[in-house]
């Protein structure tokens, strides 16, 4: 019980912090002050994490700041880190509580399954697909039996489309609007892609 009363403690604090000083904070980026990379990435760590601005702006601003190179990375990092960070506290603290609920509910069960048959390819496609929220992927996988490497493999590498996908919409406004034209198709045939491939690897999955 002090284990969970700790991490809702931690994450709450977390919490207030970017609710109270989000703006403030995305006003300090957009303004141009990220000449320390460390600071920014913190930063975008704790944006993402509770993103009471939404994540997609700061990849922007960060793009716009930094370029699509350097700040694909730094909103990457920012990202992966803040799903890493929300995996171990809801591991460490929830894990027991979240395996009763999931054994409970059948409707959950062909989701149990992709995990068990294949959790790392799960999880990179989910990732991949930016109509699920990122946090049910974070909550899920920390409440499954995801080991903690496999889920940040996956993780990491799956955000990586859409983060470039941000910075270069953000450094692209700035450098050349019609350019958003050819990426929004180029990433448009890319969703089709991997909605195809998720697809047939659920129902391979399912079915084997």
């Amino acid at each position: 019980m002090l284990r969970k009363i700790l991490v809702f403690v931690v994450l709450l604090t977390l919490f207030l912090i970017a609710l109270l000083y989000g703006e403030s904070f995305a006003s300090w980026l957009d303004a141009g002050g990220t000449e320390s990379i460390l600071l920014t990435a913190l930063i975008a760590t704790l944006l993402s994490l509770f993103p009471v601005i939404p994540y997609p702006i700061i990849g922007g601003i960060l793009g716009a700041i930094y370029g699509p190179y350097l700040g694909s990375l730094v909103t990457w990092i920012g990202s992966s880190l803040a799903s890493i960070v929300m995996f171990v506290f809801i591991r460490y603290g929830y894990q027991d509580l979240g395996q009763r609920i999931l054994n409970r509910y059948t409707t959950l069960s062909k989701l149990n399954l992709l995990f068990e048959r294949n959790a790392f390819m799960t999880i990179f496609l989910t990732r991949l697909i930016p109509i699920v929220p990122s946090i049910i992927v974070n909550v899920y996988s920390a409440l499954s039996r995801v080991g903690f490497l496999t889920y940040t493999i996956a993780s990491s590498i799956g955000k990586i489309p859409s983060m470039i996908l941000f910075a270069t919409v953000g450094s692209t406004i700035v450098t050349n609007p019609l350019g958003l034209i050819y990426v929004a198709i180029f990433y448009g045939l890319f969703l089709l892609l991997v909605y195809a491939g998720y697809r047939f690897f659920v129902r391979y999955t399912l079915k084997t």
